[in-house]
């Protein structure tokens, strides 16, 4: 089976490298975005897959557009195409050089969170199980016939840097055999249930700004869900405080701060604890077990409560 393997960032390496060891499997040629300027200078580095593919000995496209190598793929005269976090949109004209067709690998259990960030929506909604789906790119927006899927819990803690790791490392081997039964007819491509989608658009900064009058395993969730990027933040003193790790505290009930309600209005930092400072949310209250302030390394909780002794103030 020859095909082409289309991916940029750490979640589709595993996949590619599940590709490359597989016997049966003749990777023709790795597609993958250009090098991008990033850290202190805005140096170029290379995507991972790329880093992947070179290692590997596997040729390396990387194109600004799709469109640029589709004469490309069209000479490889793949089997099939597999598709990873590409992070563009692949144009029909592409679509149609792919043999068989391009099978995408989409970290949720579709037509569930269809979309940029399946993986943050999950854990916005504080969804229990989630999975992988192996599906035939069309032109809507992972609307695709399934080919394969796999299940997994969702542990209460989980970030969704960590959920995006174990979802990439279970969908590897899934994805490959997606690919196998598409070319050799063994699987049967399923349309998806297009009334039950719900979606998942691309999370922005503005998005993860958290909002204390929600509950308390709400504000969790997003702590979670925007975790490590694009990162759930609130303001102190009139800067950015960033909220990388949470955890349920007293005092817990409502919080509306009505006069004489004797309760804390949302936001209010309200007690010490060893773990750091606890704050009064619109139903239970969290301690901030790891922040960021502006311009500063990322703290416990307990060495920003010693540092900047915020019992009594409101973040916002």
């Amino acid at each position: 089976m020859r095909i082409a393997f289309f991916g940029t960032p750490d979640p589709a390496v595993p996949a590619l490298e599940a590709f490359i060891v597989a016997e049966d499997v003749e990777v023709a040629a790795v597609v993958t975005n250009p090098d991008r300027p990033s850290g202190r200078g805005h140096k170029l580095h290379p995507p991972p897959v790329k880093v992947a593919a070179a290692a590997a000995g596997v040729p390396v496209w990387q194109p600004q557009r799709p469109r640029e190598i589709l004469d490309d793929l069209r000479s490889l005269q793949v089997d099939a195409c597999a598709v990873v976090a590409y992070g563009a949109l692949l144009p029909q004209d592409v679509l149609d050089a792919g043999g068989k067709g391009f099978v995408n690998l989409h970290f949720s259990l579709l037509p569930a969170w269809r979309g940029a960030a399946p993986v943050q929506h999950a854990l916005l909604a504080g969804d229990s199980r989630t999975g992988v789906t192996c599906f035939v790119l069309e032109a809507g927006m992972d609307t695709g016939p399934v080919l394969l899927t796999a299940e997994t819990g969702v542990t209460a803690d989980e970030t969704a840097g960590q959920l995006i790791a174990r979802l990439a490392v279970l969908g590897a081997p899934v994805l490959v055999d997606a690919v196998r039964g598409l070319v050799d007819g063994s699987i049967e491509p399923v349309p998806q249930d297009h009334a039950a989608a719900t979606y998942a658009p691309k999370i922005s900064p503005d998005d993860a700004r958290l909002d204390w009058s929600q509950p308390a395993a709400a504000i969790a969730n997003a702590v979670r869900a925007f975790n490590p990027v694009p990162g759930a933040w609130t303001t102190l003193r009139g800067d950015r405080l960033k909220v990388h790790a949470v955890a349920p505290a007293e005092p817990a009930g409502p919080a509306d701060g009505g006069a004489g309600s004797g309760r804390a209005a949302p936001g209010s930092v309200v007690a010490a604890t060893n773990d750091g400072p606890v704050v009064a949310t619109g139903e239970g209250a969290l301690a901030l077990m790891q922040v960021q302030p502006a311009g500063k390394p990322r703290m416990t909780g307990a060495d920003f409560l010693n540092g900047y002794r915020p019992v009594g103030e409101r973040l916002g």
